[in-house]
């Protein structure tokens, strides 16, 4: 295709002749002016910035490669001496906010000053929106601050700012502020300051049901955003069943609200609930975000239905989802739990393009089906690989050391953390050393490593203390843990189990008999247990002594059966001498 002779068009029919291209190359267009005019460079910026590239089947751009293209000829035009015009300084500054440039929106907000920019209303909106989204929220306050009028985006940037980067308490204190103006606030207001509750720990379930009720008044009851929201913050909170119930109350549900939803289920281990309400979206002919079909992998993974797994991983293939790391690392992990650790290692050796996700992903395989030294291999060609660990790596290969029972590398692992690269320990690495040494029999230095944490010791910690004290019997670490157990979760029925246990072992059947009337006067009772099989591609439940199951009879007849046959088997044994196969 040949582009018109550039140098004979008029001046004013140039930008209309750079939007009418831009789809192909704007820029192609740009660079065959000799003298470049400011109207030019704002037509080659602004179409680059809006040109978001092909995403066909053939292979998809970077989203990030037209905002780079943006920037680098703002900076051309800069290095030329033109006066940039408030168009191209917004323009510039919204592909900063895409691309993360932090260090180039500093320099634009110093030509903003020099150019006598600093009181327009749109240019300090973008400056809020580019600190709040590379996470310098101070700098975003301080912007805000100092603007003497606010409109929607301004309220909007600085809320969202908070809310991402885990300022949930001054994002809600921005949105009350923002109330008492004239603003009223968008559905992006709402989906921000939502989400923002998540920072709120108890007081979680309380100002979402607040916000839901100003959704409801202000009539974004409607918006698919706003009410994926608010199912995502309810799942979070525990509330799944407030979440369901405002699923199923909205008339018109999109593959976002499917997504939010199926997401939540996941989250709070309703894994069957998750796989029902996907098959409900594939038959609505709605398709399935990547973000979907992660969480629908890791319900796989929870209910360890291979099966149904496998038939995900074609949908990903014929999709072609499998260029998402992240999808990739949620089939890694359901594979991994569904113990098929082959096909993981399989999936992980094909992917071209990995990143510490995925290899992580994989360390945590290995430490799952406890292939420690094959784990330990993993990590070594990772770092080999120049790859940095983080927390999550470092939690990675120490859960690979406690389950292969590798102490002494455990603990070379855990300094390596804060020598090497200067990380902080967090809960979890310290729970996976401490029931390292516990495993090991080292009840004392478990107990040592708790009093050095920088944090207090957790009901996972202490639980794993408890139940090695009572495999090493040791009676007075056993009643600590199981006090302090008490005060953390009074309604957990183990550590009262696990405590009368010790000392039945021990044989002070006064102090079992204390801990079962203290069971009964506090109202512990212990949870039953349940159990997961696919057959013929269908997974089935179970509960203890629990007869839901449309063929528990026939179940129970066959129990009986085996029972029977097992007596008869016994007495073969016990009556032939040559032993009984």
């Amino acid at each position: 295709m040949q582009l018109p002779c550039v140098q004979q068009v008029a001046l004013g029919n140039c930008p209309s002749l750079f939007n009418k291209y831009f789809s192909f190359s704007a820029l192609q267009v740009f660079n065959e002016f000799a003298h470049r005019g400011t109207v030019h460079q704002s037509a080659s910026l602004t179409s680059q910035t809006h040109n978001r590239g092909y995403e066909n089947g053939l292979g998809k751009t970077s989203k990030h490669t037209d905002a780079h293209e943006a920037l680098a000829s703002f900076c051309r035009l800069n290095g030329s001496g033109t006066k940039p015009t408030r168009f191209v300084l917004c323009t510039a500054l919204s592909s900063c906010a895409r691309t993360l440039d932090l260090c180039l929106g500093l320099q634009i907000h110093g030509i903003l000053v020099k150019s006598g920019h600093e009181e327009n209303l749109f240019l300090n909106s973008a400056f809020v929106d580019l600190y709040a989204k590379c996470g310098a929220t101070p700098d975003a306050k301080k912007v805000f601050d100092s603007m003497s009028v606010h409109d929607q985006v301004s309220w909007t940037s600085v809320i969202t700012g908070f809310s991402q980067n885990g300022c949930g308490k001054e994002a809600i204190l921005m949105f009350k502020e923002m109330l008492l103006s004239q603003i009223k606030p968008n559905c992006l207001t709402y989906s921000s300051v939502i989400s923002a509750c998540r920072g709120l720990q108890k007081m979680m379930f309380e100002v979402s049901t607040l916000l839901y009720a100003h959704v409801i008044k202000l009539g974004f009851d409607a918006n698919s955003f706003v009410l994926s929201s608010l199912i995502d913050c309810y799942s979070k909170c525990g509330r799944i069943d407030y979440a369901s119930l405002l699923f199923y109350e909205i008339r018109e549900r999109d593959a976002v609200l499917f997504t939010s939803m199926i997401s939540g289920y996941s989250q709070n281990l309703c894994y069957e609930e998750a796989l029902k309400l996907f098959v409900e979206m594939r038959n609505c002919d709605m398709s399935p975000t990547d973000y979907t079909l992660s969480s629908i992998l890791s319900s796989c993974g929870g209910l360890t239905s291979l099966q149904q797994g496998r038939q995900v991983h074609s949908l990903i293939t014929k999709m072609g989802s499998e260029s998402n790391v992240f999808v990739v690392s949620a089939l890694l992990d359901m594979y991994s739990k569904c113990g098929s650790i082959d096909e993981a290692r399989r999936l992980f050796d094909q992917t071209g393009t990995k990143n510490s996700v995925l290899w992580t992903s994989m360390i945590t395989a290995y430490a799952q089906n406890g292939q420690g030294s094959n784990a330990l291999k993993i990590f070594e060609r990772f770092m080999f690989e120049g790859y940095k660990p983080d927390n999550i790596s470092f939690t990675a290969i120490l859960t690979a050391c406690n389950h292969a029972g590798l102490l002494n590398e455990g603990i070379n692992y855990f300094n390596k953390m804060t020598s090497e690269y200067g990380l902080v320990p967090e809960v979890d690495q310290y729970a996976c050393l401490v029931d390292l040494y516990a495993r090991k029999g080292q009840l004392r230095k478990a107990k040592d490593l708790m009093e050095e944490m920088l944090c207090s010791p957790n009901y996972v910690i202490w639980s794993s203390l408890l139940s090695y004290c009572k495999v090493y019997g040791d009676v007075e670490l056993g009643r600590e843990a199981a006090n302090m157990l008490f005060e953390i979760e009074p309604n957990s029925a183990a550590p009262y189990i696990t405590l009368a246990s010790i000392y039945a072992e021990a044989g002070l059947w006064e102090e079992v008999a204390q801990v079962r009337k203290l069971m009964q006067q506090k109202g512990v009772r212990k949870s039953a247990g349940w159990s997961y099989i696919e057959v013929d591609k269908s997974v089935h439940v179970f509960s203890a002594g629990g007869a839901a199951h449309p063929l528990c009879h026939e179940i129970f007849a066959q129990l009986e059966k085996l029972k029977l046959d097992m007596k008869e088997a016994r007495y073969m044994f016990q009556n032939n001498d040559s032993g009984y196969e």
